[in-house]
């Protein structure tokens, strides 16, 4: 496999460890002698580090973005693959919960949590039968999309403004630039300094494919005619690019390119699915990269390759990544609830809802079925 493209290696995210293998290996552990608990903790760490990086989560990346947000985010909020063409394992809870995810956390009280998930149902449950159709739920992912949207606004206007010293309401690339290196460490004068000086700027290897990376995504979010000056929206597009149909198109581009092995611009199964680098070759690790294949095998056959002919075309990856897609959003719909739907009669029920829960909110919330009828 030929090296892939710096976005891979410098973006991609480490899942967090398997809960039910945690449990069981802490209960087969519990019983023994005490020495045990050291070598749980080194087996954990083992866990981690050999898990390849199939999805990402967005829990795991919020603790980055504080320190660089100016830059445009590793993470999508209801985009179905990440920038580093990896899965966004937080889609389906994303697109169910909004702005409300936070609610869900894992040390959130569980009667609350049951509470806030049944009142989301019965806002998503529009004629009130107590069944949610594919329809409705079509419905409500849209509007959770758009609810991210307004929030990806909010943040864009914060971060331009920040970027836009003269407050002229324009940002050229210098202006970013310069911001982008303050935000690593380097004197901001400095660097200013330099700038309008034309003189050479010392700056690591790294940071130096970074900067000319985003530089490439600065031009593609400079409407015509370019200037290298970006506007507030234009700006917003540079940050968020799946909001864009200009920047979610380069957003594909990049992303075949990282994942296209024999150059002809479009994805083959055996290139969407292709290990990352570096997996760890041990039994753990590949029991990891079987979920790794079937994972993303699932993904390209059922959903990404419409025509169904074994190549996915950057249209068609466009089609899928499109975040405000209609049609997305009601096979989005149709999958969630054929996942939950015990009793098969195409609709969601409060029931199904809670005993799913983990997969609605990423926290499991017990008792579903005691508890239903009371919490409803």
């Amino acid at each position: 496999m030929p090296p892939m493209h710096h976005s891979l290696l410098l973006l991609r995210p480490s899942c967090g460890p398997d809960p039910e293998a945690m449990a069981s290996r802490q209960a087969s552990c519990c019983g023994r002698a005490p020495g045990c608990l050291w070598l749980l903790g080194l087996f954990l760490l083992m866990d981690a580090s050999a898990r390849p990086a199939n999805h990402s989560s967005a829990r795991e990346k919020t603790g980055h973005r504080e320190e660089n947000e100016i830059l445009p985010p590793d993470h999508l909020n209801g985009v179905k693959l990440e920038m580093d063409g990896h899965l966004n394992k937080d889609f389906h809870q994303e697109v169910f919960l909004g702005k409300d995810a936070g609610d869900f956390e894992d040390d959130a009280e569980p009667r609350k949590s049951r509470r806030k998930l049944m009142l989301i149902f019965s806002r998503v449950d529009v004629d009130t039968d107590r069944k949610v159709s594919a329809k409705e739920l079509q419905r409500w992912i849209m509007a959770k999309t758009a609810e991210h949207f307004q929030e990806a606004v909010q943040e864009s206007r914060a971060h331009f403004r920040a970027v836009d010293p003269d407050g002229d309401g324009r940002v050229s690339w210098d202006e970013y630039k310069v911001k982008f290196l303050a935000s690593k460490g380097h004197d901001e004068r400095e660097v200013a300094e330099k700038i309008k000086r034309h003189a050479e700027l010392k700056v690591d290897e790294e940071t130096q494919e970074v900067l000319e990376n985003l530089k490439d995504r600065w031009y593609q979010a400079d409407n015509p005619p370019s200037d290298l000056l970006l506007t507030e929206d234009e700006f917003l597009s540079f940050l968020h690019p799946e909001h864009s149909r200009g920047m979610l198109k380069f957003m594909v581009k990049e992303i075949v390119r990282d994942l296209d092995q024999d150059g002809d611009k479009q994805l083959s199964l055996p290139e969407f699915i292709s290990l990352p680098v570096g997996t760890v070759e041990n039994q753990r690790g590949q029991d990891m990269d079987d979920s790794w294949v079937r994972d993303r095998r699932k993904e390209f056959e059922e959903l990404i390759d419409a025509d169904h002919d074994g190549i996915v075309t950057m249209a068609e990856l466009e089609d899928y990544m499109d975040p405000m897609n209609e049609y997305n959003a009601l096979n989005e719909a149709k999958q969630m609830i054929a996942i939950a739907d015990e009793n098969q009669n195409q609709h969601l029920e409060p029931e199904e809802v809670l005993k799913y829960s983990e997969f609605f909110t990423g926290s499991k919330l017990m008792d579903y079925a005691r508890n239903v009828h009371e919490e409803f």
